[in-house]
């Protein structure tokens, strides 16, 4: 991984949608050219456009209070109503739009970790595999971490990893203890340095492999590997 996360310097912007068309408080409806009725069935397809547009919003926004349901519908080319009937609030979307984005980070993790057959391989893998998808994604993710709007779902990946830390402790290659607690210690130093590295691109980072395997060295008590297990996107 470069010494920075976001490549480039790359900075999230905060601007808010409005912007770049018409403000909020606008009375006029919106006009993005018309859109045809949803056949019957289609409404779920409806749902997911809505969810699609909001994720590469909030994705360059990194922001969901800079987040305009009505920018949103104009996106999708359908009215502000519409939004409504699918989302009751900002917030509803916001969360269903992060849910999908940890999905595919939890995806990205657990694929991952099943191409190891090494116990502690594959929670080094697990780690390195989340740190790619955050250097794509890194407005995403300071959205994910940063936001006021819950997200219960984040516990997903909390268990998988605690299930992989146990999976370490019970092959030997990791002191017998609590794999829950270690786990949190775990998840609290990678979300905590992620984001710093999405915050503070300036610091002098290290390369994340190797600031990843003190991480499993000092709070899973993984012994240092003798080769490294790649991920492209996380050099």
């Amino acid at each position: 991984m470069n010494k920075r996360i976001v490549r480039g310097g790359r900075r999230a912007r905060t601007r808010s949608y409005n912007d770049r068309a018409m403000d909020d408080t606008t009375s006029a409806g919106l006009s993005a050219g018309p859109r045809r009725p949803n056949a019957r069935g289609q409404g779920e397809r409806l749902r997911e456009e809505i969810i699609s547009a909001a994720v590469k919003m909030l994705g360059d926004l990194a922001d969901d209070e800079a987040l305009s349901l009505r920018a949103v519908a104009r996106a999708v080319s359908i009215s502000p109503t519409s939004v409504y009937l699918y989302f009751p609030d900002r917030d509803a979307l916001v969360a269903a739009a992060m849910e999908r984005c940890h999905a595919e980070m939890v995806q990205a993790a657990d694929g991952a970790e099943a191409a190891q057959q090494d116990p502690a391989l594959g929670l080094r893998a697990r780690i390195l595999a989340q740190a790619a998808w955050v250097q794509e994604h890194p407005g995403l993710y300071k959205v994910m971490h940063e936001s006021k709007v819950g997200m219960p779902f984040k516990e997903l990946l909390f268990t998988r990893t605690t299930a992989a830390v146990q999976r370490c402790m019970d092959a030997g290659v990791a002191p017998p203890g609590d794999a829950a607690t270690v786990a949190l210690d775990l998840r609290t130093a990678v979300i905590g340095m992620l984001s710093l590295r999405i915050n503070e691109p300036d610091l002098p980072w290290p390369p994340f492999p190797e600031q990843a395997d003190r991480f499993l060295s000092k709070l899973v008590g993984l012994a240092p590997l003798a080769g490294e297990t790649t991920v492209s996107q996380a050099k």
